[in-house]
């Protein structure tokens, strides 16, 4: 069983995990019950950040339509629409050795697909959490549960891996926004 962390924290995962090179970041959610007429539909997005904290272009944004950055080394399996099941909703593959040098974090957020116009919000989601997997052998080593820390928000950072003095580390983010995912697009510096 892996790390279980608290908003805020940071923990080692390259140094505490020697020769780690593949993980897949899990992210999982359920709604609340809730008769609004509309379906809920959640997505991952992933955010490839230089030193600045920004995006340097539209391809260093990975999600549902366009699920490869970083020059393969990041992959997003895809969109689940519905959220239904146990396990992991949405799922993204890392190798962390062939990340470019020029991206210094990668942060992990989850919107809820056009919340606005659905009169949707993260109050109406739970059990919505991130977690790290050795890729290679499938065990968890880090997982970060968000709670129920949202009300009006319809945008989580729920957390990103950052280099630092030439590991990954990992920041439990937990993070809510209004706007949704335009909100976030134009945060990490793109249109």
């Amino acid at each position: 069983m892996g790390i279980n962390l608290s908003k805020g924290q940071k923990v080692d995962l390259t140094k505490t995990n020697p020769g780690l090179v593949n993980v897949t970041v899990g992210l999982g959610w359920d709604t609340n019950k809730y008769d609004g007429g509309n379906d809920f539909d959640l997505d991952s997005s992933v955010f490839l950040l230089g030193s600045n904290g920004k995006c340097s272009s539209e391809s260093d944004f990975v999600f549902y339509n366009n699920t490869t950055g970083a020059g393969g080394a990041v992959v997003h399996t895809g969109d689940n629409r519905t959220g239904d099941g146990a396990g992991d909703d949405e799922a993204v593959n890392i190798n962390l050795s062939t990340v470019p040098a020029s991206i210094e974090k990668i942060a992990f957020s989850i919107t809820i697909h056009d919340a606005e116009a659905r009169g949707q919000n993260f109050g109406q989601v739970n059990n919505s959490y991130v977690r790290i997997l050795n890729a290679d052998s499938g065990e968890e080593l880090i997982r970060y549960d968000l709670g129920e820390d949202f009300s009006i928000e319809t945008a989580v950072v729920v957390g990103e891996l950052y280099r630092h003095s030439g590991e990954w580390k990992f920041n439990a983010i937990g993070s809510g926004y209004q706007g949704g995912l335009g909100a976030l697009v134009t945060d990490f510096g793109l249109n």
